[in-house]
């Protein structure tokens, strides 16, 4: 299932990193043993935060996915299950709507 996953950095510990030098070895690292098929680096409410669009077979990859994030960064880590418009396509929203509209 494709996820959309939301990781926050606390601001005093992505500083620290930046400051020393070592914040682009650390996400490199992450990235590359996660492996998303995309990723996005933004602000959102005024925290530093990575957008990811990660492959999730089965519910046990979460904390392979999420714990990099929170040993390395003290980073908050949140999963939204998403899809494409195909996905959706295939949802069957029309029936839906019939049965509960």
């Amino acid at each position: 299932m494709r996820v959309l996953m939301q990781v926050t950095f606390p601001h005093e510990k992505f500083n620290a990193a930046v400051r020393d030098g070592s914040i682009g070895e650390k996400t490199r690292k992450i990235l590359e043993e996660l492996k998303p098929e995309a990723t996005y680096f933004v602000e959102m409410g005024g925290k530093r935060t990575a957008i990811l669009i990660v492959d999730l077979k089965e519910p046990s990859q979460i904390p392979a996915l999420a714990e990099p994030w929170f040993l390395t960064f003290d980073a908050d880590v949140q999963f939204h299950p998403s899809m494409v418009p195909q996905d959706l396509a295939k949802a069957g929203l029309e029936g839906i709507g019939k049965k509960w509209g």
